[in-house]
C-alpha cells in the first residue's frame, strides 16, 4: 500500500514536468532581423520590345519573277551587297534596244550637222535662199531632241536593269523571306525587312506619375532629367541580364490619351549581334534611396490590401504591426515610408504559415 501510494503521488509530478518539456519544444525557432536606416538600391522594371536602329523595308522597283534568292533569314549582311535578283532578259533587251535608238539618233544628228554647215555655206554664198538654211538648222535640232530622248530612255533602261538586283542599303539581319525564287513580286511585295541592330532601341511606356517623379512635377524639362538618370540594363526574356548597359534616349513629351502613358525609348550597343528585332525583356531602372527601412517582401502579409509584418515584443513574443511600403520595389525588398523605426525586430520565416499573432518563438539571426 505505501509504493502504490507513493507512485499515485510521483505520477503528477512526472507529467508535469512532462509537459513543462513540451510545451519548450513547442516554441519554433525562426529568423528575425533588426532593422535600421540604410541606403537601398533598387530596380523599377517595365517591359520592353526591341527593334534595330534602323529597320529598313526591302521591296523590288521593278516588276518581275524572281530568278535568285541569295541570302537567308537571319544572315548578316553588309551594305551593297545582293539579296534577290529578278529577271534579267527582258531588260537588257530593253537596253540593247535603248543602245541602237541612241546610235541612230547620234547618226541622225552627225547628217543634219553637216547638212546645216554646208547650207550655212551656201547661205552665206547667197547661193540658198534664209528660209533654206533655217529648214536644215530646224532639222539638226530636230535631231539633237531626238538624241536627248534616245539618251534618256538608255538610262532608264540601264537603271531597270540595275533595279533587278536588289541590294541591301544597310547592314543588318535579314529578316523573314516569305517569297521564293520563280514568285511573281512588284513594287508593293514585300520581300524582308533588313535590321541594322548594331545598336537595339527598346521601347517602354511610363506613366504620368512617373513622369511628374521624374522631372519633379514640371520644375525642370525631360531632356534635363534624362540625363541625369542612370544607366539602364535589360533583362532578356530568359531571365538573364544583357552584359551591356543601356540608356534612356527620349521620352514622348505628349500622354496617349486612352492608356495616360508616354512612349520612352533606350538604347542598347548590340556588338555581339545577339539582340535581334522583336526580341522582348525586361527594362530595368536602378533607383537609389538614401537612409531607408527596408524589410523583404516574404516578411510581410496582407489584410485587406494593407501590408503587415509581425514584430518581436516583450517575452520573445509577436505581435502584427500595419506598415505603408514605397511603390518602388525590387520584387524582394520593400521599402518602409512608416511603421517601424530603426531598432524594431521584425520575423522573417514563417509568415503567412507558422506565426501567429501572440506566439512565442525563439528568435534566430
Amino acid at each position: 500500500m505505501a509504493t502504490l501510494a507513493l507512485g499515485v503521488m510521483l505520477l503528477p509530478s512526472c507529467k508535469g514536468k512532462q509537459d513543462q518539456q513540451g510545451a519548450q519544444q513547442q516554441v519554433p525557432e525562426l529568423a528575425v532581423i533588426t532593422v535600421g536606416e540604410e541606403d537601398a538600391s533598387l530596380e523599377r522594371g517595365y517591359p520592353v520590345s526591341l527593334q534595330g536602329e534602323n529597320d529598313v523595308e526591302i521591296r523590288p522597283q521593278i516588276s518581275g519573277f524572281l530568278t535568285k534568292v541569295n541570302v537567308e533569314e537571319g544572315q548578316h549582311v553588309a551594305k551593297g551587297q545582293v539579296l534577290f535578283t529578278i529577271d534579267q532578259v527582258q531588260l537588257k533587251a530593253a537596253v540593247d534596244a535603248a543602245e541602237a535608238a541612241v546610235a541612230v539618233a547620234q547618226a541622225n544628228v552627225n547628217t543634219a550637222t553637216t547638212n546645216a554647215n554646208n547650207n550655212k555655206i551656201l547661205l552665206d554664198k547667197n547661193i540658198i535662199s534664209a528660209p533654206a538654211y533655217q529648214t536644215s538648222a530646224d532639222a539638226l535640232n530636230a535631231a539633237k531632241a531626238q538624241l536627248n530622248q534616245a539618251n534618256a530612255n538608255l538610262v532608264s533602261a540601264r537603271k531597270n536593269l540595275s533595279y533587278s538586283v536588289v541590294t541591301a542599303p544597310v547592314s543588318g539581319v535579314v529578316g523573314q523571306i516569305d517569297y521564293k525564287e520563280g514568285t511573281l513580286v512588284s513594287p508593293q511585295t514585300l520581300l524582308t525587312v533588313l535590321s541594322n541592330n548594331g545598336d537595339m532601341e527598346a521601347y517602354f511606356s511610363l506613366n504620368e506619375k512617373e513622369i511628374l517623379d521624374m522631372t519633379d512635377s514640371g520644375r525642370r524639362s525631360i531632356k534635363a532629367a534624362i540625363d541625369s538618370m542612370p544607366e539602364v540594363y535589360l533583362q532578356l526574356a530568359n531571365g538573364e541580364r544583357y552584359q551591356y548597359p543601356g540608356k534612356i534616349i527620349s521620352i514622348s513629351g505628349v500622354l496617349d490619351k486612352a492608356t495616360g502613358s508616354a512612349q520612352a525609348k533606350a538604347k542598347f550597343p548590340n556588338p555581339d549581334g545577339m539582340l535581334r528585332s522583336g526580341n522582348t525583356g525586361t527594362l530595368l531602372i536602378p533607383d537609389m534611396q538614401r537612409n531607408v527601412i527596408q524589410v523583404p517582401q516574404s516578411a510581410t502579409f496582407e489584410i485587406q490590401d494593407m501590408k503587415f509584418v509581425y514584430l518581436l515584443g516583450d517575452s520573445s513574443k509577436v505581435h502584427s504591426a500595419p506598415i505603408e511600403v514605397s511603390s518602388n520595389s525590387d520584387g524582394k525588398s520593400y521599402i518602409v515610408t512608416s511603421g517601424l523605426k530603426p531598432g524594431d525586430v521584425v520575423v522573417t520565416e514563417g509568415v503567412g504559415i507558422t506565426v501567429k499573432e501572440g506566439m512565442q518563438i525563439k528568435p534566430k539571426k
